[in-house]
């Protein structure tokens, strides 16, 4: 059951760009996420956490057709748009940067944003690279380099630009600081997505770091065995005494699926 003692933000939030309604989605027939609500509106960061196998991914992978909604619905603005591929979200503004296979090793920097920017017209690739590179003003001196050669922090910085290339509203990230240091995790954070809300970009944010997540995000779900335990403003779910046991996933450990994800 979803706990709903926690108080509104004093401020409302925007309209949504994205939202699930009630979805249910999984692996070979069996839920792994069970009506999951939730939504994110321009300039707004929404970060998802919660123990390991939560199915935090399956969510991401639900909202943008990887994996099949069986019930509930996803909304792109006032449009449904529940099990389109991927290919479609992402002519029509939702950029998704997943935890792995995030970048092509082989390519140049370069090539990679190019790759990014498939979809549009050839004379226009090289003006998204200048004003991505502006978002990002380190990834310039980076554009020669091949992928591969790029450290964990500046390779997760090229796969956010990548996708930034088609300039999207909603931009979905998936453990965007797996593998890094926390120092190079905070900068990650504070100094990459926190630009991008700021740039009026609906961010939604899964992120195994709870408390860094927090300290950024505007508004917090928190996922436990598939189900939204809790949400509301990152403030007031860390004043609940309840709120470590929750993230721990002591609460629920019993109605875990038999099929669960790799978050």
């Amino acid at each position: 059951m979803l706990d709903r003692s926690a108080e509104p933000r004093a401020e409302p939030r925007p309209e949504p760009d994205l939202r699930a309604e009630a979805i249910t989605a999984g692996y070979g027939g069996v839920p792994v996420i069970r009506d999951v609500s939730i939504s994110v509106g321009p300039g707004e960061i929404v970060a998802v956490i919660g123990p390991n196998g939560a199915g935090k991914s399956t969510l991401l992978k639900a909202l943008i057709g990887i994996l099949k909604v069986t019930s509930g619905r996803v909304m792109l603005g006032r449009d449904e748009v529940t099990n389109h591929p991927p290919e479609e979200l992402a002519r029509r503004g939702v950029g998704y940067v997943p935890q792995v296979n995030d970048i092509f090793e082989p390519l140049t920097a370069l090539e990679n944003l190019e790759m990014g920017g498939f979809l549009l017209r050839q004379k226009d690739i090289h003006e998204r690279v200048e004003e991505v590179g502006k978002v990002f003003p380190q990834l310039p001196p980076l554009l020669k380099r091949r992928a591969d050669k790029l450290s964990g922090g500046e390779r997760k910085m090229l796969a956010i630009a990548r996708v930034l290339m088609l300039d999207p509203k909603v931009l979905i990230l998936d453990e965007p600081t797996a593998n890094l240091s926390p120092k190079l995790a905070d900068a990650l954070l504070r100094d990459h997505v926190m630009r991008l809300a700021g740039l009026g970009k609906s961010v939604l944010l899964v992120e195994q770091r709870a408390r860094a997540a927090l300290q950024i995000a505007s508004w917090t779900s928190v996922l436990v065995s598939g189900e939204t335990r809790l949400e509301g403003p990152p403030s007031e779910l860390l004043a609940r005494e309840d709120f470590e046991q929750l993230f721990l996933g002591g609460a629920a450990a019993a109605t875990e699926p038999e099929v669960k994800e790799k978050d």
